[in-house]
């Protein structure tokens, strides 16, 4: 077993807070790894497929008949779809953190409560780290949903700019 360096001070800290604080490592390991892929595919794959989407429309004759305008609103639709594609699994997990975070507050205090009625209140020590465990999980579980919660905002007003610009792209001719 690793007894010290970075990797010891990581595992004594998820020591501390318990399943509850691995847990919550979990979630934000998949919280980060999908806001990494959307970013990924904002900025590398998206254009790629904005410009696909743009040479199909162009390549048309006919831009202004129903069934064309069928074709372009498909077109946008397929595109709206791929830039959405886990935002819903982002705020669940986003969602997930501060109610983890909140689980091991209970938890802990319920370590507290235990010591209280085995050992009495004089045990300072003892309810120390129910008290740690308590305040560790709750940090950990807003700091995680913070951190998501600023760039899901981010990602998702990309998605709604993005939604519009490729409307204006895919123009109608005659309008």
């Amino acid at each position: 077993m690793v007894t010290y360096g970075p990797l010891a001070d990581v595992l004594e800290f998820l020591g501390v807070g318990g399943v509850v604080l691995v847990l919550i490592t979990l979630v934000i390991v998949a919280m980060w790894t999908l806001i990494f892929e959307r970013v990924w595919y904002c900025l590398r794959v998206h254009p790629q497929q904005v410009a696909r989407a743009e040479q199909e429309w162009a390549a048309r004759r006919d831009r202004s008949s129903w069934y064309a305008l069928q074709i372009r609103r498909f077109l946008i639709s397929r595109l709206r779809l791929k830039l959405q594609r886990g935002l819903p699994i982002l705020k669940a997990l986003i969602l997930v953190c501060p109610l983890l975070g909140l689980l091991g507050t209970v938890l802990g205090m319920i370590d507290v409560f235990e010591v209280t009625a085995l050992a009495g209140s004089g045990n300072v020590r003892a309810m120390a780290s129910g008290v740690s465990k308590a305040t560790i999980t709750t940090m950990a579980g807003m700091v995680a949903a913070l951190s998501g919660l600023l760039l899901s905002a981010e990602l998702q007003r990309f998605v709604r700019n993005e939604d519009e610009r490729i409307a204006e792209r895919l123009h109608v001719a005659g309008v």
